[in-house]
């Protein structure tokens, strides 16, 4: 009951029970801007690697990631490989007495996973006494886990609204300063001055941190080194660890391993 086709319509608000788990594979999907009415989201992928765009932000959600998204906030989901959905709605009456209803993208471990999964394919109605226990660990848990703070501040003049449209979409990917300001027609001073309002990153800073996000999204999509670097358009594969190292503290096949 809880594995549904992608193309299949949902709607949790709709659905009266406080805890409802989904899980689907999907490819290609964009679920657009929306946001639930009465459910808390739990979002997650235990392989393959999710993009969400709030009204302001950008997060990838690779499988040591989830977030925590309360009612009322506005998301859209968006990926372009298969992606092994899980979503878990919470009542957020119920919800907020373990969690505070802010968005959040917490560290995902083996426990979690476990049970998170199993949550997915339970069936829509009142609790067992053995769901019941179980939902005891999850909370504590979810009350232990790490939070990341690894998020893109989104830039929201309208004369960058299609280039960040491709952006999200992974369409393309943002040029160097000088680019943007022959496509967007602004000037590079104007270009870094909006960028650091909007963002509180320059332009240059701002768009790293648009690299490092992507760049984890085709690791974890099974992609080389060679394949990323090339992707993203550095000079070379050491060119391309050594940034990664640099912003992360592990190399790229250090980070993925350490977060298996």
């Amino acid at each position: 009951m809880a594995l549904i086709d992608q193309n299949e319509s949902f709607d949790a608000d709709a659905i009266s029970e406080k805890i409802i788990g989904i899980a689907s594979d999907m490819v290609l999907h964009d679920s657009g801007f929306h946001f639930h009415k009465t459910k808390s989201q739990l979002l997650y992928a235990p392989s393959g690697c999710m993009t969400v765009t709030t009204s302001d932000r950008q997060m990838v959600l690779p499988p040591f990631r989830m977030l925590w998204i309360p009612s009322h906030e506005v998301h859209r989901v968006n990926f372009r490989n298969i992606v092994a959905y899980r979503s878990v709605y919470f009542d957020e009456g119920y919800s907020k007495k373990y969690i505070k209803p802010d968005l959040k993208v917490l560290h995902v471990n083996a426990l979690l996973k476990e049970i998170i999964e199993r949550i997915c394919f339970w069936e829509w109605s009142a609790l067992k006494n053995d769901q019941v226990h179980l939902l005891k660990v999850f909370w504590d848990e979810i009350q232990r886990a790490p939070e990341e703070k690894l998020e893109l501040k989104m830039p929201q003049d309208r004369r960058f609204k299609r280039s960040v449209e491709e952006w999200t979409l992974r369409d393309s990917m943002p040029p160097r300063l000088k680019d943007l300001a022959a496509k967007t027609g602004a000037v590079e001073k104007t270009i870094s001055r909006i960028f650091k309002k909007e963002t509180g990153l320059s332009y240059q800073d701002w768009r790293q941190q648009w690299r490092l996000q992507r760049s984890i999204e085709l690791l974890v999509e099974g992609n080389s080194i060679g394949e990323v670097s090339h992707i993203l358009d550095f000079s070379s594969d050491s060119a391309f660890i050594e940034f990664f190292k640099k912003q992360t503290g592990s190399t790229p096949l250090q980070y993925l391993m350490k977060h298996e």
